[in-house]
């Protein structure tokens, strides 16, 4: 259905408006409001379908990891979308992790106050523990 979301920039109202296509451009819009044809159209995001191999792709974009080693906060960031690309809960000790990270502190410093971490033996600045 052809409808358009307007903002009245007059009283600040958002309404909706039912145009056809050969309507569309031609017909005046006026705020139901206060009459004002001083109005505005709303334009909503637009989604785009992906594949998951494809949204992850994306996301290893070798120039989005430029930043990585010496900025936690991005790296933080970085893990947090990827997290949300997966559409899995990593768990609590993620979540904190990630939140350490986002307010900017190492990942050697988290694994100094968290030394049983993940149970696994990784390392968090990327190697493997000795």
């Amino acid at each position: 259905m052809p409808y358009y979301e307007y903002r009245c920039l007059d009283c600040r109202k958002r309404f909706e408006v039912y145009l056809t296509f050969t309507d569309y451009g031609k017909k005046a819009v006026v705020c139901p409001g206060c009459g004002s044809s001083n109005v505005q159209r709303k334009i909503n995001r637009v989604r785009t379908l992906r594949t998951d191999d494809a949204r992850l792709e994306s996301m290893a974009d070798p120039s989005r990891m430029d930043a990585l080693e010496d900025d936690p906060r991005a790296l933080g960031k970085m893990m947090r979308e990827m997290s949300k690309e997966l559409g899995e809960d990593m768990g609590g000790e993620f979540h904190e992790v990630v939140s350490r990270l986002e307010h900017g502190e190492s990942p050697e410093q988290i694994e100094k106050d968290l030394p049983d971490l993940g149970s696994g033996g990784a390392d968090l600045s990327g190697g493997l523990d000795d």
